[in-house]
Formats: C-alpha cells, sequence, structure tokens
C-alpha cells in the first residue's frame, strides 16, 4: 500500500490534495513548520498526521509529494533521494492525477478561487466531482466524473497540466517578482491554452483574453453583447444579483446569485457556460448557484455589535477594487472601512498609485505595515509612502487596534494575503 508523505502539507494546494487523496482512501501523512495555519484545521478534523519537518519523518516505502516551495536541498527530500524513494513535484503529480477525470482548470490573475468552489459546488448538483481549491479545500468523492481545481499562474506552475477544459477568469499583472509585464502574463496563459483538450470558457470583456489562441472551441463569456454567454438586465440589491443570460443573443434563462459585485457575476457566467457545453440541467445550476457558501477568505463575513467585519484575500488593486465594490453593493448604507496589509515589496512598489486608487473608494482607510517575502529586497520602500498617497489613511498595529471602535455601524474589511487575520484577531479580543 502507497503512503503519501507531504513536505509541506500546510501549503493550500497541497492540503486539499492531501484530504483528496485520503477521502479516496489512499494513506496520507505530512511534515510541515510548527506554526499553525488555518488549512491544517481540515487535515486535524481528518485524522491525517502533521509531523514538524525532520529528516527522520522519511522512511523506505513513502512516496514523496515535495511542495513548490522547498528546495532539493531541504532536508527531508534530501533523505529521500538517499532512500531512492519516489519524489513528485506538487504540480506534476496534480498533472498526472487528474488525467482519470473530466478535468477543469480554473485560472486567471484574479477570481481563481472563488470560480473554483463554485464550480464544483454547481458541478456536484448534476454529477460526483472532486475538486481542489487554493484556499486549502480538497475533496475526493469515489467514482468522480469530474475533477475541477484551482491552477495557479504564478512561475507558470499550470504549464504541468493538460486539462480537458480552462476557465480563464482575466489576464492582468500580478506577482512581479516573476513576470516581467502584462505581455509576460499572457504568454504563459496562451501557452496553456494550446495545453487545453476540449474547450476554454474565457472572458470575453478581457482585452488580453480576446487575443488567445488554441486548438479547441473558446467560448467568450461576459457584459459584452459580442461574447458568447452574455448577462443581461442585471438587478443588484442587498439580498444579491439577478441576471438574464443570452447564449449567442437567444435569451436562455434567468439566474440569481446570494452575491455581490460584477466580480461575481462574471465568476457565474463562467460556471454556467461551462455547464451548458457539458449539457448539465440548467434547473440544477440555477439552484445550486444559489446555495453557494462561498470559500475561506473571501468576503466572510461576521457581525459584531453594530459592525459587519469582513476578511477577504485581496492583494492586488483590482481585487481591493471589487471588494469595496461588493461591500457598497450589500451595505449600500453603511461606511466602508479599509485595513489592508500590502502583500511583498515588489508588489507594493509596483502599484503603488493603483493600490492608493482603489483603497481611496474607502470611506476611511487603515494602513498595516507591508508584509515581505524572505525572496526579495526592501529598499527604501515602506508603508509610508503608500500612506501619502491616501488622504486621511492611519497606520495601525497590531497591538493598538482600538481606533476600529469609533466606526459604529460601519463595515470593517481587513484585506490581505499575508498575515492580516492577526489584526482582525486582535481587534476582535477587544470588543468581544
Amino acid at each position: 500500500m502507497t503512503i503519501y508523505h507531504f513536505v509541506g502539507i500546510k501549503g493550500s494546494g497541497m492540503s486539499a490534495l492531501a484530504l483528496i487523496l485520503h477521502d479516496m482512501n489512499y494513506q496520507v501523512q505530512g511534515s510541515d513548520v510548527e506554526k499553525h495555519f488555518f488549512t491544517q484545521d481540515a487535515l486535524e478534523k481528518a485524522g491525517i498526521k502533521i509531523l514538524p519537518f525532520q529528516k527522520e519523518n522519511i522512511n523506505p516505502g513513502l512516496t514523496i509529494i515535495a511542495g513548490n516551495a522547498f528546495p532539493d536541498t531541504h532536508e527531508e527530500i534530501q533523505e529521500a533521494m538517499k532512500l531512492g524513494l519516489p519524489i513528485i513535484r506538487y504540480h506534476r503529480f496534480l498533472g498526472d492525477f487528474m488525467r482519470k477525470f473530466t478535468s477543469v482548470a480554473v485560472t486567471g490573475a484574479h477570481g481563481k478561487t472563488s470560480t473554483t468552489g463554485l464550480l464544483s459546488h454547481v458541478m456536484q448538483g448534476a454529477k460526483p466531482t472532486s475538486f481542489l481549491i487554493g484556499d486549502g479545500t480538497g475533496k475526493g468523492v469515489p467514482n468522480s466524473e469530474y475533477f475541477v481545481f484551482e491552477a495557479c499562474e504564478y512561475r507558470r506552475h499550470f504549464l504541468s497540466y493538460f486539462p480537458d477544459y480552462a476557465i480563464m477568469t482575466n489576464i492582468d499583472f500580478d506577482h512581479p517578482d516573476y513576470y516581467a509585464n502584462v505581455e509576460d502574463v499572457f504568454s504563459a496563459f496562451q501557452e496553456i491554452a494550446l495545453q487545453v483538450n476540449k474547450g476554454i470558457i474565457a472572458c470575453g470583456d478581457d482585452e488580453h483574453l480576446q487575443k488567445i489562441q488554441a486548438k479547441v472551441p473558446v467560448l467568450f463569456y461576459g457584459f459584452g453583447d459580442e461574447n458568447d454567454f452574455q448577462a443581461r438586465n442585471v438587478v443588484k440589491s442587498t439580498e444579491g444579483t439577478t441576471f438574464d443570460v443570452f447564449v449567442r443573443n437567444t435569451f436562455y434563462s434567468t439566474f440569481s446569485i446570494p452575491s455581490f459585485g460584477d466580480h461575481n457575476i462574471l465568476n457565474a457566467l463562467s460556471v454556467i457556460a461551462l455547464c451548458h457545453y457539458e449539457e448539465i440541467d440548467s434547473e440544477i445550476v440555477k439552484a445550486q448557484l444559489l446555495t453557494f457558501e462561498g470559500v475561506k477568505r473571501r468576503f466572510s463575513e461576521k457581525h459584531i455589535g453594530s459592525q459587519v467585519v469582513i476578511d477577504d484575500y485581496a492583494h492586488h488593486p483590482t481585487e481591493i477594487k471589487a471588494t469595496i465594490e461588493a461591500a457598497r453593493q450589500k451595505y449600500p448604507d453603511r461606511e466602508i472601512v479599509s485595513v489592508f496589509q500590502p502583500h511583498t515589496f515588489t508588489r507594493t512598489q509596483m502599484f503603488l498609485q493603483q493600490f492608493a486608487d482603489s483603497l481611496n473608494q474607502s470611506d476611511k482607510v487603515y494602513l498595516c505595515d507591508i508584509f515581505g517575502s524572505a525572496r526579495e529586497n526592501h529598499g527604501k520602500l515602506s508603508i509610508e509612502d503608500l500612506q501619502e498617497k491616501v488622504p486621511g489613511a492611519d497606520l495601525i498595529k497590531e497591538e493598538n487596534t482600538s481606533s476600529l471602535k469609533k466606526h459604529e455601524n460601519s463595515v470593517i474589511i481587513f484585506m490581505g494575503a499575508g498575515d492580516i487575520q492577526k489584526f482582525q484577531d486582535a481587534y476582535e479580543k477587544t470588543i468581544l
């Protein structure tokens, strides 16, 4: 019996894959740093053994799945090499694994996680579906027909995949520590487009995606008239959003989603288009869209006293703008307060003005120190450089978040991809 040992099991993709294999009755264990990550909660609940990193974890008979973040010099990988054990990188393992199913890769600069979550939820209503979501959620369903997974463009990792379908939500310049510019990002998406086997569902409102070439049909979705799948007659309320879908200018059906903002209409439209192509009953799609509760760290809400506290992973100007827009739709009469922790110095430097422009859509802004990456040179950049561009912005520290208390009846959005949750936890302790 193969035992899979995950080096870096708390990584978001790794933990999800471990859960999938566990659900499919494989033996799974893994190792990682001692620090607590939210991804380990589901692993512990499933009874999957998590060990601290040490070479003694590696024994004959294991198959090693190595996280992308860990070099070949890592002590456990070194030990596995000594013992001659099979060592498979995460993305390579996933590429082989998905061949057993009709696979759908969900990719794009923004919206991958939410769309993967939504698609897997909708498809489960029709057929057995396994899925891997970048928020650390994974589920392996025996006899699955479909495998829905999030495919990340960072370091071109997604080029390990040859999926049946790809949903492409958008192309935007991000990860400036790796990509040179938006043309470089486009070239990566163009490369994966040629690896798709059955069809691509792409957002036609995105100027870059309009230029994608493929050997398979490309169906476009969006608000624009030239799209194959178009959302029209959009009605936004504080309860959610309703819209009509036209397929090549012919009315198809009316759909409702319990979520907010144009980005969520587009995400739903991509799912509707794929399900239409796979001939999944539109009534199932409608019902499943209504019961989707969202994914971790994407507009996750709590009501505390008179305030609504939202946790969101937004860490790029486009995402911040979308999150604030969604909050305005749901809470039109409340003050919107943004608490933002920039993620990496390279990204902050590259998008300094755009971050300011997006944050300025809020009524009040608080800024946390930049969450740097070990791989980068900090230079002279500091959070004050961003503060200068956001009129009235205040700096906030984990040990003193009490200034947020004065915003009664407000919506407070904690945004970032670093450890922004510790600021939210600290604030909640002062008011609970």
